[in-house]
């Protein structure tokens, strides 16, 4: 299963992870990589007890695009 996750540098330098298509579902890492990780982690764990065919039912609708301005 693929989701979409985005990644952000904050102001103290620390990459946020959230995974738009779970709420609720967030991480952070020192690095982007450590970031990666743990959302991967975080997305395991917030699937864990969702039986395999109810995941569509939590899964939010997410489009990544780009505005033209």
């Amino acid at each position: 299963m693929n989701f979409k996750v985005v990644i952000q540098q904050d102001e103290d330098g620390r990459f946020n992870a959230s995974c738009p298509e779970l709420r609720g579902c967030y991480s952070y890492g020192d690095t982007i990589e450590e970031a990666k990780k743990n959302i991967r982690e975080a997305i395991e764990l917030y699937l864990e007890d969702i039986p395999e065919a109810d995941v569509p039912s939590v899964r939010l609708k997410v489009e990544i695009l780009e505005v033209a301005i």
